[in-house]
């Protein structure tokens, strides 16, 4: 396996990690109950997906 033969600066290591950005997780609004949550994901509050509901798929203490 092929080794570095210089160190690489400490210039050129943050010049090449500045292009990595987090970025927030987009969110749609649920049909059944109007909270925010993930695309193609179950419902964190009211456990609804596809006209399904999933008691599974509810937080623990997120029930109405």
């Amino acid at each position: 396996m092929a080794l570095p033969k210089y160190k690489t600066s400490r210039a050129n290591t943050h010049t090449r990690r500045s292009a990595w950005k987090a970025s927030a997780a987009q969110t749609v609004v649920c049909p059944n109950c109007g909270a925010a949550m993930l695309p193609h994901l179950a419902c964190p509050s009211c456990g609804a997906w596809r006209g399904h509901v999933y008691a599974k798929a509810v937080k623990p203490g997120m029930r109405n």
